[in-house]
């Protein structure tokens, strides 16, 4: 019981983040071509997002470990919350800094969050590990379904608010402001081991370069990102012009993915015992 009181403590900091950032996902381009951009241009927005997300990223661990992972929480849902709000300005430059601060503010809530829960589960209330990996699933198991219901309901803002394809950026943010305040109230703070910052990257590099495997599985993963990041960006203007319903689309295709990690686990695990290459 002790266990799963806290386990519902973090999914309930957690999950509304994760509704929010799938909110922001469905109409972004849409909106960004209702501004009247060219398409060049919004390959720039997109570009400052995510060079944002990688050059923070970076140094993430060191800062989280830092500045203390509760404060880390609060702060990624403080940057998204004005990424969002500053989605209803029409000038190029207010809308490439709220593109760095979901960049930011993604990289944070990928990284302290679960460095946050791991802590608290291992040290203060001393849980079995074998336990990390159920809540995990289970973040998993609502995250796909925050996903797909995230498209129906930027469909349904979008067209049934005057406000089009801003919408639900809008109503990403109470659901910032509550995964905020719940976190900043309830959970209590922990910090990581205090690094220098090169020290840290120093110790990463020597790491890929006594086993090749890591580098070998990150540049995998980088080849796969690639392919999602440039399928993010075209998906909407090869669709739209048909006038299918984007919201609608953007909730089959995460639907299809999460349909496809099922699949995934049942065949490492059930009778037919497929094995990753």
């Amino acid at each position: 019981p002790a266990f799963r009181r806290f386990q519902r403590e973090f999914l309930l900091g957690y999950l509304p983040a994760l509704a929010a950032d799938w909110l922001q996902g469905p109409l972004l381009f849409q909106l960004l071509q209702s501004r009247g951009f060219l398409r060049s241009q919004i390959a720039a927005l997109y570009s400052c997002g995510f060079a944002s997300n990688v050059a923070f990223g970076l140094v993430s661990g060191v800062f989280v470990d830092r500045l203390g992972r509760k404060k880390s929480c609060v702060l990624s849902s403080g940057l998204c919350s004005a990424s969002c709000l500053l989605q209803l300005s029409r000038d190029f430059l207010a809308l490439a800094a709220g593109r760095v601060l979901a960049g930011l503010g993604t990289s944070l809530l990928f990284s302290a969050f679960e460095s946050w829960y791991v802590h608290e589960h291992l040290e203060r209330h001393d849980f079995p590990a074998e336990w990390i990996p159920d809540t995990f699933s289970r973040v998993a198991l609502w995250n796909s379904g925050l996903a797909v219901a995230a498209g129906l309901v930027a469909e349904l803002v979008a067209e049934g608010l005057v406000l089009g394809p801003v919408a639900p950026f809008l109503v990403a943010v109470p659901f910032l402001v509550l995964s905020g305040i719940f976190t900043g109230k309830n959970w209590d703070e922990n910090y990581g081991k205090s690094r220098p910052c090169g020290k840290a990257c120093g110790e990463g590099l020597r790491g890929l370069v006594s086993d090749p495997r890591p580098l070998l599985l990150g540049l995998v993963q980088a080849l796969v990102e690639s392919i999602l990041l440039i399928f993010a960006f075209l998906w909407t203007p090869v669709l739209e012009p048909h006038g299918i319903p984007l919201g609608m689309a953007f909730s089959g295709f995460t639907a299809a993915s999460a349909a496809g990690s099922a699949l995934f686990r049942r065949g490492v695990s059930g009778r037919l015992r497929l094995q990753p290459l």
